[in-house]
């Protein structure tokens, strides 16, 4: 909340979502002119909010488990590029297996070497030195990490709006209801 004119308030959402307000007075909120106490419509207009609220959150979530897939995958290759970084001076190569398909692993002897070449995504793959691979791979971490906590974040305040949009029906409803019988 914001206490003086000078301080910003804290960024709720990092993704844009709207907040849902709270209804606190439904006399005053029902007879307001884009309402014109027509319960059905806003009802309507509610549950249009709450369904757009759920589409946000399958999508954060589809980004969350996206995200949260690709940081060991990072870490695994910054450990990999490290290892031939440390036995890039040793005569002999590192013996290792690697996947060749799913379940499916292969023996290999990788030679000392000083480039290495990184998937970088739509089936794009590019030589770095190992020094490079390490600060792309350190940064991809640090960049993907901080996502996931937006993400996260987001997924918080987008709980919140959908209680206060639920609360909100359920006050609307029973404003009705108590209408109807007086």
């Amino acid at each position: 909340m914001m206490d003086t004119g000078e301080k910003v308030e804290e960024k709720k959402t990092y993704a844009g979502i709207p907040e849902a307000v709270f209804v606190d007075d439904v006399d005053r909120y029902m007879a307001m002119a884009e309402n014109s106490n027509n319960v059905e419509v806003v009802l309507r207009r509610l549950d249009e909010q709450h369904s757009k609220y759920k589409f946000m959150e399958l999508n954060l979530l589809a980004k969350r488990r996206r995200l949260k897939s690709q940081i060991p995958d990072l870490e695994h290759s910054l450990e990999m590029i490290k290892l031939l970084k440390k036995h890039q001076d040793s005569p002999e190569g590192i013996e290792t297996q690697f996947l060749l398909s799913e379940q499916v692993f292969m023996k290999a002897v990788v030679p000392p070497t000083e480039k290495v070449c990184l998937w970088l995504g739509a089936n794009v793959m590019l030589e770095y030195t190992l020094e490079d691979a390490v600060a792309l791979l350190v940064k991809n971490i640090e960049t993907a990490k901080k996502n996931l906590s937006l993400v996260d974040h987001d997924l918080d305040f987008l709980r919140d709006q959908f209680t206060t949009t639920e609360v909100n029906m359920a006050r609307v409803y029973n404003w009705d209801v108590k209408r109807r019988q007086a």
